[in-house]
């Protein structure tokens, strides 16, 4: 073309999520029966939404006012019902105008990166959501900033890691935290998430906090909402429907912002994303009029916790089937419903293969496995997807260096679940042995 059209970060924009999908529909026509544990979306694996939920949806399609516009930060009765949530808790106080509706957490995400000066940099942890560090690094057109989640540490943060890439990076203006973590299923003490807020009053950074499966944390563990951490830092913290109700074809999430008044450079930045909302009119009506008699419903406590024993319950089976397992790192999962499996460095390498019966998928899968730049976590994947049908995501798509895979919790049917883990943890055995 006459001019150079392609953004600056157009490279940085990948999903391997979905992009495995790819792979597995070639499979399926060619014969293969495949289980799709790659993405998050509890409707697809077979989550039933109860009646009363439906209900108060269907009520609320039968009246015109859920097909006009809302206001540009979302409808204002869901923001004030939002806002008294955070307030109850008394540690920061807002207000509804400090919250601000997007069409799921995706469209928030690519908008608080894509407001920010292309120069300063926002780190985030290691292993990541990958629409997070494509977003980041879409914006600055270049390779995302990082701090290390440790695997033979509950995958908790390396605060060291942490403080040290702030200090002799200064283009470092914010900090991500992503808790329950996506795609570890960590969940983060509150003397974690301290630290992590010192570090950012000390070097005067703002905190993105991603906070969308708070409400599901088991295993006993216990965190708190960034609101009650946050002191006189600026922040925002992400949430949404998507994965609670769950509802994600809603595409319904926001964000709430705090301390907005303690920095005019935060303000303004703030601000900068409410006039590119306005620029859209506003966010979907019908599901942000849907949040407060959901969330207020006599039920929905007890649906909560009924989705999050069994979350528990399947987060135990997973982890006991591959705890044993030689070559690999597990950690139990404790929110969210991802599990992120490393191998020990140097067992993997380009010489290792799993049988695969149908011969057009075997030829599919070496010629995919023999392209260029293929990494070796890709390579297990691909084949434990031709050999067993087991679709998951290579941990490398990630944004980390470590060499594994992630797996949802998601499928219902528990001898189904049992069976998926345990021909994964036989899957792994034998690629290792087939060439150590």
């Amino acid at each position: 073309m006459r001019n150079n059209i392609v953004h600056i970060g157009a490279g940085e924009l990948t999903y391997e999520i979905r992009a495995i999908v790819e792979i597995a529909e070639k499979l399926n026509k060619l014969g293969m029966k495949t289980n799709m544990e790659n993405i998050g979306d509890p409707i697809a694996k077979g989550e039933k939404i109860p009646d009363w939920m439906k209900k108060i949806v269907a009520d609320l399609a039968m009246k015109d006012c859920s097909y006009g516009y809302c206001p540009t930060r979302g409808v204002l009765e869901t923001r004030e019902f939002l806002a008294e949530l955070t307030n109850k808790r008394g540690k920061t106080q807002i207000s509804a105008d400090d919250i601000l509706f997007f069409n799921g957490l995706g469209d928030a995400i690519q908008k608080v990166y894509g407001f920010l000066r292309r120069e300063a940099r926002v780190i985030g942890p290691s292993p990541t959501y990958s629409t997070h560090s494509s977003g980041e690094a879409a914006h600055a057109g270049q390779k995302p900033v990082s701090y290390r989640l440790d695997p033979d540490n509950n995958w908790y943060p390396d605060l060291d890691d942490l403080r040290l890439s702030v200090k002799y990076n200064p283009a470092i203006a914010g900090i991500l935290i992503i808790n329950p973590d996506n795609p570890t299923g960590a969940v983060y003490p509150e003397r974690i998430l301290k630290e992590m807020i010192a570090i950012a009053k000390e070097y005067d950074l703002f905190i993105i906090c991603d906070e969308i499966y708070h409400n599901i944390v088991y295993n006993g563990q216990s965190t708190k909402p960034i609101s009650d951490l946050i002191g006189d830092v600026p922040a925002i913290a992400m949430k949404g429907i998507s994965k609670e109700a769950p509802w994600p074809g809603a595409r319904c999430g926001w964000i709430e912002v705090y301390n907005a008044d303690k920095d005019p450079i935060f303000k303004q930045y703030v601000q900068s994303i409410v006039n590119s909302k306005m620029v859209e009119v506003c966010s979907t009506t019908l599901p942000q009029k849907a949040i407060p008699p959901i969330m207020s419903h006599p039920k929905y406590p007890a649906y909560l916790e009924e989705r999050k024993s069994r979350y528990e319950r399947y987060s135990n089976i997973a982890y006991d089937l591959l705890k044993e397992v030689p070559g690999i790192k597990v950690n139990r999962t404790n929110g969210a419903f991802y599990m992120s499996i490393v191998f020990e460095k140097g067992r993997l390498n380009d010489r290792q293969s799993l049988p695969i019966e149908i011969q057009e998928v075997k030829n599919l899968v070496e010629d995919l496995v023999g392209q260029p730049g293929v990494s070796l976590d890709k390579r297990f994947v691909y084949y434990l997807l031709a050999s067993t049908g087991i679709c998951v995501v290579p941990i490398s798509s990630f944004c980390t260096p470590e060499m594994g895979f992630r797996i949802t919790l998601l499928e219902r049917n528990e001898k189904e679940f049992t069976s998926i883990f345990e021909r994964i943890g036989a899957s792994i055995t034998a690629y290792l042995q087939s060439a150590p």
